[in-house]
């Protein structure tokens, strides 16, 4: 038994070699096989759901931009109600202010020259002003009094050169 033993030792050892060989390379092989396999299936998803994802955004991308532009313009019409409830307030007040009567006559007085009855009124001219044309054309409309607006026009109007 010892010799057979050898014998199947030997010849057993080489033959399990290459069986052991043929086994790992079919185990190899099979595996890569697999692994192909897998990777053009996993290709395959990878690419429907890039595909999906693609149709997402293209979906998306226009409601997205009417989002945020719709955001903007919702942002830029709530500034412009706020400037025009600060614009009514101080409107507001102004003709409160209009409603007093003493507020009303200090205007008039100030802009108008008005005077009351017995009240001498007086008009300081600038000394270093040279001559009526050159107080009528130094001086803005808003600064003069508005009779001196109404002569100009008056003065205007005759002369067709100007």
């Amino acid at each position: 038994m010892a010799g057979n033993r050898d014998r199947f030792s030997t010849f057993s050892t080489a033959t399990r070699l290459k069986q052991l060989g043929e086994r790992t390379a079919a185990h190899v092989y099979r595996s890569q096989s697999r692994r192909q396999v897998r990777r053009s299936r996993l290709t395959g998803r990878a690419a429907l759901l890039v595909l999906v994802l693609c149709t997402l955004v293209v979906a998306l991308a226009y409601p997205m931009r009417q989002y945020v532009s719709q955001r903007a313009e919702i942002a830029e019409q709530q500034r412009a109600a706020a400037t025009a409830r600060d614009r009514l307030e101080r409107l507001r007040d102004e003709k409160a202010r209009w409603q007093d009567n003493a507020y009303a006559e200090q205007q008039a007085r100030k802009h108008l020259h008005f005077l009351r009855p017995g009240e001498t009124g007086y008009i300081m001219t600038d000394p270093g002003a040279q001559g009526p044309e050159r107080h009528r054309t130094g001086q803005a409309g808003s600064d003069r009094p508005w009779y001196s607006n109404v002569w100009d026009g008056v003065d205007k109007a005759d002369r067709p050169g100007d």
